[in-house]
């Protein structure tokens, strides 16, 4: 008998979970997402002032809307229960329209956590469609439409085929240029940092610093020499109490950023996995920039904070939201059981619960109180004075459970000081060490702190920041990678308790910066055309006021059509210009002459990456090289472009055949007996032996054996062990294999049957996934 009532869901997981709360009256279904999506082949922005978005339902979804309207017409009621988001609310309206909902037989309903308890109260309180909502959805969608539709094929034109516009993917990708360029331009400088062992008259060592540093050598051993003949009295013991408070409960910014600190998950990651714990019913709605708590939510963190701790561990505390424009959801993401401390689930969805429990109980926990101890040391013969701090932990408060870490300093170890120090008392120099440092550069982004600097400025929302992040990874405008920074010996000078002053050099290992976020050459050109020929579009305010336009829509307040109209009345003058008036770019830069042929060497865009040339246009014998991906354009000089000329390099012989280092399209190789090998990242190709060539040949001999199942070499197929799953490669096509099936019994027939009735990986038509706000 079919159920009087059908739920419309987004994710299955979710439909099974919400399932388990209602009747049978109730049958849960979803949508996997969107069902509709925008036209290619009706958009026509040149029709703004009348335009109306024309949709069609996504291809792979037919069969899912046909089993969505046959469900409809056998139930007397069905609810839209879509998330509580913009995103979701557009979602609610296509379902309405592509299943020819009737307004009386049709409520919407909207819930920040799956538990009982909401999907009880979200059926009793149900309400229409949020139009207000949806057009602000639509507005954002179309916008974006606009900017990709018409953007686009200006730098296939212009720089390169294939390569895209976003309204935040490209300000996005300006951020890391800029934050690149910053660093190349900074010229480090020399300093000495002095610190001094100092022994009290009952025997105990404290290390202190010399308040300020000091400029060069000689600076530094007049000091020294001074120090050997100095007297040291602690001038001053200043004390006092202080007190730190608890950070506020995650907003999906504030998670995707501890998440990639404490526990190293990308902020696709964070998104993935806190995707799995909101639809299994474990925490509130993800997509938020609300640190809001409900009152139950409060009332239950009391409860378990003074059942585990005692009263004096609790302290109730209320936060605002100060993110511009906030306006996602209603609350922070916390646990929707705030009592239940641990999950079952894979380690990944058991640790994100974990910090996000720990973040939502240590808000609401009272104040750690510390008392810092700052001590002050006269110089007899200076006027110069060393300094020392020492931090003792009072109460420990919210700290028993949980501190916030940042990007350079993870929850550091403060020391405390000996108690018997008092103003007045005499030390004695056991030694002193100065030691030559540099000043840094910028630091470069990582996903975490490019979403902070994306919230700072305005430049999207809480459903946009992954999906960027990724994108312009994706489109290979930015790439993340380990950065080694370079490495300078240092001087040091020691004063000894002898009055000895040596010096010595400190070899220093480089220091390297993991999973950092680089702009390539197509990146960097990219950006450098939209600067100089669409300011406005690349603007951060633009961006920044085109995120509260949507707000007002959203509110009510604005029309979106009519912004959708003045925006491209604007911008289209802008696209015939450069399409007509600009040359093409190439990021193209002379380096020099080359000494041996007399000719100009020339780095440049070309159709499948960065080249470095030899000769003009006009010379017949010009010569290339390609310049492998840990060089660039901009910085690329003479002398290594010229080193690039040396590939293809023959390496020797393995096994009678000869081994050459190259590089190619896809990064440096090398080449053995018609095999082409990818040198690790990171290695320059360059500096590859003959041993090594050898090593990397057999590295790909021993990983291509263990992902092989079986062969059949003379149809050319092959079942292979892959990241995701066995699956078969044939033709240079990858085919998968079902989850049911045991790839390691399929036997030549089986292979072609799969082959014959199943799509190649990699030749899908569009997404069928909610694409939360695709930049």
């Amino acid at each position: 008998m079919p159920a009087k009532n059908l739920v419309i869901v987004e994710s299955p997981a979710k439909a099974k979970t919400i399932q388990s709360f209602l009747g049978a009256d109730f049958k849960v279904m979803s949508s996997q997402g969107h069902i509709r999506e925008l036209s290619d082949k009706d958009f026509s922005p040149n029709k703004m002032t009348s335009y109306t978005p024309t949709y069609h339902i996504i291809e792979e979804k037919e069969k899912l809307v046909k089993e969505l309207q046959k469900a409809t017409k056998n139930a007397n009621m069905v609810w839209l229960a879509s998330d509580e988001d913009r995103e979701g609310e557009a979602i609610a309206w296509h379902l309405q329209q592509t299943l020819n909902l009737k307004p009386e037989n049709t409520k919407r309903i909207a819930f920040h956590e799956i538990t009982k308890t909401a999907i009880e109260k979200a059926v009793q309180t149900p309400r229409d469609i949020d139009m207000n909502l949806v057009n602000a959805q639509q507005a954002r969608r179309v916008l974006d439409r606009i900017v990709g539709f018409e953007l686009s094929p200006v730098l296939w034109r212009k720089i390169k085929p294939q390569l895209s516009a976003g309204r935040v993917q490209s300000v996005t990708v300006r951020l890391i240029v800029e934050k690149e360029r910053e660093i190349q331009s900074f010229e480090p400088k020399s300093y000495y940092r002095i610190k001094a062992d100092f022994i009290t008259e009952d025997g105990k060592h404290i290390i202190a610093t010399l308040k300020n540093d000091l400029s060069t050598p000689q600076e530094v051993e007049l000091f020294l020499q001074l120090c050997s003949k100095a007297n040291f009295t602690i001038k001053q013991i200043e004390k006092k109490p202080l007190k730190r408070t608890p950070a506020p409960p995650f907003t999906t910014s504030t998670l995707q950023q501890e998440a990639a600190r404490k526990l190293g998950f990308s902020v696709a990651t964070t998104m993935r996995v806190a995707q799995t714990l909101y639809e299994a019913g474990h925490i509130t709605y993800m997509r938020t920039d609300s640190v809001n708590l409900s009152t139950m939510a409060l009332n239950t963190a009391k409860s378990a904070i003074v059942d585990m701790l005692g009263n004096k561990y609790y302290k109730r505390r209320t936060y605002t939201t100060k993110s511009k424009g906030a306006q996602e959801a209603h609350e922070a993401i916390r646990p929707t059981y705030i009592n239940k401390q641990q999950i079952e689930g894979t380690k990944q969805e058991q640790n994100l619960y974990q910090l996000i429990w720990k973040r939502t109980i240590a808000s609401q926990m009272a104040d750690m109180e510390i008392e810092e101890t700052i001590v002050n040391i006269s110089i007899s013969n200076s006027n110069k004075e060393f300094i020392v701090k020492g931090e003792v932990i009072v109460f420990d408060g919210f700290k028993h459970v949980y501190i916030e870490s940042t990007e350079t300093n993870q929850e550091t170890k403060q020391e405390s000081l000996p108690k018997t120090l008092s103003k007045g008392k005499t030390l004695t120099l056991n030694n002193a060490t100065a030691q030559e440092k540099y000043t840094q550069h910028p630091a470069r982004y990582s996903e975490a702190s490019l979403v902070r600097k994306l919230e700072e400025l305005g430049i999207g929302r809480p459903s946009t920041y992954a999906p960027t992040i990724s994108t312009i990874q994706e489109r290979q405008y930015v790439s993340k990678k380990n950065i080694t920074n370079p490495a300078y010996n240092t001087h040091i000078y020691t004063l000894a308790n002898n009055g000895n002053i040596t010096s010595s050099i400190q070899e220093n290992k480089a220091t390297i910066d993991k999973g950092k976020l680089s702009p390539t050459d197509i990146g960097v050109i990219t950006t450098d055309f939209l600067i100089e020929n669409f300011p406005e579009i690349m603007e951060y305010n633009f961006t920044a006021n085109v995120e509260e336009n949507f707000d007002a829509i959203a509110a009510g307040t604005n029309n979106w059509l009519k912004d959708i109209n003045e925006f491209y009345n604007t911008f289209h003058p802008s696209v015939d210009k450069a399409i007509n008036t600009t040359g093409r770019a190439s990021g193209e830069r002379h380096l020099g002459i080359d000494p041996q042929s007399g000719k100009d060497v020339i780095v440049r865009l070309a159709k499948y990456g960065s080249i470095a040339q030899i000769g003009n246009a006009e010379d017949s014998d010009k010569r290339y090289a390609r310049i492998p991906a840990q060089l660039n354009l901009d910085t690329i000089t003479l002398e290594q472009a010229l080193e690039l000329f040396k590939l293809p390099l023959n390496v020797g012989e393995y096994e009678g055949k000869p081994m050459v280092v190259n590089v190619g399209r896809f990064g440096p190789y090398v080449r053995h007996n018609n095999k082409f090998i990818s040198i690790p990242k990171g290695e320059d190709p360059l500096m590859i032996t003959n041993i090594r060539a050898i090593e990397i040949v057999e590295a790909h001999r021993l990983a291509e054996q263990q992902k092989t199942i079986a062969k059949f070499e003379q149809d050319d197929i092959a079942i292979l062990q892959g990241r995701f799953g066995a699956y078969i490669k044939h033709n240079g096509s990858n085919y998968k294999i079902p989850k049911q099936v045991d790839a390691t019994n399929l036997t030549l027939e089986d292979c072609k049957k799969i082959i014959d009735t199943t799509t190649p990986t990699g030749k899908k038509t569009k997404t069928s996934s909610k694409g939360k706000a695709k930049k």
